[in-house]
């Protein structure tokens, strides 16, 4: 049975257990495991950086022994991605893991962004930076990196890998 790492950002979230049950139950439903990152044991009566260091490298032996990876790359404080799942998903491709994303809206990275000016026929934005456009949803370092970034949830990559 394949086994696949689930990354993004469901982990901050109240219901961040529930949500690590649901999505290991579906990779089930659909014959996988699911690898969620806050099945890993960890000592929380430690110093703060110890338990840090532990729980990187209790994700990290997930995404070693794993054969997929599939994150949320909606937007998470910000306009990017959680730079935790962003990090998964560039060592699960070092490793020459499958890498899915799934987001909400897979339109062009550019044109997720308001009060944008142009110079020179680039846009920038609001801090006068320059905005990639190579038609993909994400920075081109992760679109270029993944199987593929499907428009959807969790479980429609499920039923894509089925």
């Amino acid at each position: 049975m394949k086994k696949i790492y689930i990354a993004g950002f469901d982990v901050f979230k109240k219901d961040s257990i529930q949500i690590g049950e649901k999505y290991c139950e579906l990779c089930k439903s659909y014959g996988f495991e699911g690898l969620y990152p806050l099945d890993n044991k960890v000592d929380f009566n430690q110093p703060k950086q110890k338990i840090a260091q532990d729980i990187f490298i209790a994700n990290k032996s997930m995404i070693d022994s794993c054969d997929i990876i599939i994150a949320n790359l909606n937007q998470f404080r910000g306009q990017e991605a959680d730079s935790g799942s962003i990090w998964e998903c560039g060592y699960g491709f070092g490793l020459g893991k499958q890498v899915y994303g799934y987001m909400d809206s897979t339109e062009d990275y550019i044109d997720t962004f308001s009060n944008t000016t142009q110079e020179d026929g680039l846009e920038y934005d609001e801090n006068e930076m320059f905005i990639e456009d190579f038609s993909h949803p994400i920075n081109l370092m992760i679109a270029c990196s993944t199987t593929k970034i499907i428009e959807g949830d969790f479980e429609k990559v499920l039923k894509e890998l089925s």
